[in-house]
């Protein structure tokens, strides 16, 4: 009897949406589903604390403002004990919201209302990254470091640092900040970051990279007050200082 091939099928990853807007849950579900996501849904933060400790995920979706326990406490308590991947979403533009989140240990935070096609492109960067780091601990080969004078960033562990202190930036001002730094002295419009940022197709207000920008050299700056690497050349773009 001739001998079969056995194929080996990949195994969906989980997400956990948490969110008191039961809206959002189904319409957001039914999208990460069709996309061959396994989703796990919670209302409030007390049962999905609960639920992620007991059954973990491969990333979390969590919303700030929630009944019995917010979405901050819930990520305090969560890095405790776990370090799976968490996108804050919140339905204000708040940045100390977001300075604190990513203190606690969130790895990017998206404001409402939001793109599911943008949500989506961030869960599997996360999740990407998420498995490259997974991979040099277990010592398979690892991805690039750039260096570039007093920057250096590493692609597999998705860390930054200036002048050998770590800057804490989210996947979006990581891939803005790689898109600029792998080429020093080239003008990048726009677009061009957008395209590196989000992935092509995805409209994105060009006010939206401007103030990513912004929020890029507050980082750097609180590390180092003579930050200066990331030049505006207005009406064009951005371009990273040749070291």
């Amino acid at each position: 009897m001739a001998s079969q091939e056995i194929r080996s099928t990949p195994v969906p990853h989980t997400i956990a949406l948490v969110d008191d807007d039961r809206n959002i849950l189904t319409s957001v579900s039914m999208t990460l589903e069709q996309e061959g996501f396994v989703v796990r849904t919670y209302t409030d933060g007390e049962s999905a604390l609960q639920g992620l400790l007991a059954r973990p995920v491969d990333l979390a979706v969590l919303d700030i403002k929630m009944p019995r326990m917010d979405g901050m406490e819930v990520l305090q308590k969560l890095r405790q004990r776990s370090a799976i991947p968490v996108i804050f979403l919140t339905s204000k533009d708040d940045e100390l919201d977001e300075l604190m989140g990513l203190r606690l240990g969130a790895d990017d935070y998206i404001t409402k209302p939001f793109s599911q096609r943008l949500l989506l492109e961030r869960i599997r960067a996360l999740l990407r990254r998420n498995e490259a780091g997974r991979a040099e601990a277990s010592g398979q080969p690892a991805g690039g470091v750039i260096v570039r004078g007093d920057l250096v960033l590493d692609e597999t562990k998705h860390t930054c640092t200036w002048k050998g202190r770590q800057v804490q930036l989210t996947v979006t001002e990581f891939l803005l900040v790689k898109a600029l730094g792998q080429r020093p002295g080239m003008v990048k419009n726009r677009d061009q970051l957008i395209d590196a940022a989000y992935g092509e197709n995805i409209y994105v207000d060009d006010r939206t990279i401007d103030s990513h920008v912004k929020r890029v050299r507050k980082k750097f700056r609180a590390v180092d007050d003579d930050f200066a690497q990331i030049e505006t050349l207005y009406g064009i773009g951005y371009r990273y200082k040749e070291p």
